[in-house]
């Protein structure tokens, strides 16, 4: 049953998104105000161009205030050698890679959307909830 379980069931259709433009102090400010690790950076057209982090931007933090640099910008801190998943990965599958790679999220090709570890503790926490007990042996 929870291999029939698809990305595109749990995936943010509409995730934080940043441009490689954005300042650090604001990408900052977003990520604590929506509780997440990381934002997917996009160019102009809305095109996947990185993902920015908590490491990453704890960096830019440490390194802005040390050479009190003022500001800087997500491009220059951001991941963009992207690893991607499949839009039908099974959730099995994607806790695998996510695991494997060792990353939070993940941008999911040609939806705009991502998954992240958060998504994926949600739809086994529910698939698992839905069990039918009555099916049990069991006294309760």
């Amino acid at each position: 049953m929870l291999e029939s379980i698809k990305m595109k069931d749990f995936m943010s259709v509409a995730p934080v998104t940043f441009r490689r433009d954005t300042e650090v102090f604001h990408a900052v400010h977003v990520l604590l105000q929506h509780k997440i690790s990381g934002a997917t950076v996009v160019d102009d057209a809305g095109q996947v161009v990185g993902v920015i982090s908590e490491m990453d931007l704890l960096k830019a933090m440490k390194e802005i205030s040390y050479y009190n640099q003022g500001d800087a910008q997500v491009g220059d801190y951001m991941t963009s050698e992207l690893d991607y998943i499949d839009d039908e990965t099974n959730i099995f599958d994607a806790a695998n890679t996510l695991l494997k790679l060792k990353r939070r999220r993940l941008p999911v090709v040609d939806q705009g959307g991502q998954i992240s570890c958060r998504s994926l503790l949600q739809a086994f926490k529910d698939s698992m909830s839905r069990h039918d007990k009555s099916e049990d042996n069991s006294k309760e």
